[in-house]
């Protein structure tokens, strides 16, 4: 009997195409936080990019997972990402707090998302290069979720403490300038991917994790404070870490 030539797969379950439902999803939640923010409902908005976040976090790891993983698949979710992480966060800091400051509020938005593109790229090659610089465990660079989430601290202030921007436009404007430079940087970030939990500590681990949880569904923007300020704390902490590698 001869074999039949191999060639590209004609039909695919639902199960894989999951990972790829999961981040279309992420993009309708990214453009619909665009549109809550034109219209003016940025707690909503802050929120559907948090569950972009969270959509992106799990796609792949599932398409790895089911064997599903694929070129267009990786395409689509560096994609995603510029939408979700490097266009929508500053155009709602943008509509939020910036309006006043047309002009160098809109070239901070145009820094940002930049900056962003320039991430996303910049990980797709090393990716694709198998390329390995300095600490193994770190990234090069905060990762534009990460950046995303960073990038709008003023907002959970603001949700957190009053019905305002606590800062004025023009701090919040250097702030995303800050950030922006942070996702193009060299800075080590410690890369949670490479973590590995030994089996002693996996119930403390557990038990964390529906700590944060139950914490976000309480005190949401209290928690994304601190979890942005505990975040730049491990960024420090890497960097010591990767730099001075005697200290460990």
């Amino acid at each position: 009997m001869t074999e039949q030539p191999s060639g590209p797969q004609a039909e695919f379950s639902l199960f894989q195409l999951l990972p790829n439902v999961l981040t279309i999803a992420a993009v309708g939640a990214g453009l619909t936080a665009i549109r809550l923010g034109v219209q003016g409902e940025y707690t909503l908005a802050v929120l559907l990019i948090f569950a972009a976040g969270i959509l992106d976090g799990i796609d792949g790891r599932i398409a790895r997972l089911l064997g599903t993983a694929s070129k267009m698949g990786a395409e689509l979710d560096s994609l995603a990402d510029f939408l979700n992480f490097g266009v929508a966060p500053p155009l709602l800091l943008y509509f939020w707090a910036l309006q006043d400051f047309r002009s160098l509020g809109w070239i901070c938005v145009l820094l940002f998302a930049v900056c962003c593109v320039i991430r996303l790229a910049r990980f797709n090659v090393s990716t694709k290069t198998e390329e390995t610089q300095g600490c193994s465990a770190y990234f090069q660079g905060v990762p534009s979720p990460a950046g995303a989430l960073l990038v709008m601290l003023p907002m959970y202030l603001s949700f957190a403490f009053a019905d305002r921007p606590v800062l004025p436009p023009l701090l919040i404007c250097l702030y995303m300038i800050a950030i922006g430079l942070l996702l193009i940087s060299r800075i080590p970030t410690w890369s949670f991917k490479t973590t590995r939990i030994s089996r002693e500590n996996v119930k403390f681990f557990l038990v964390g994790v529906a700590f944060v949880g139950a914490a976000l569904l309480t005190f949401a923007w209290e928690t994304l404070i601190a979890i942005c300020l505990g975040y730049i704390a491990i960024v420090i902490w890497a960097w010591i870490d990767c730099e001075h590698p005697s200290n460990r």
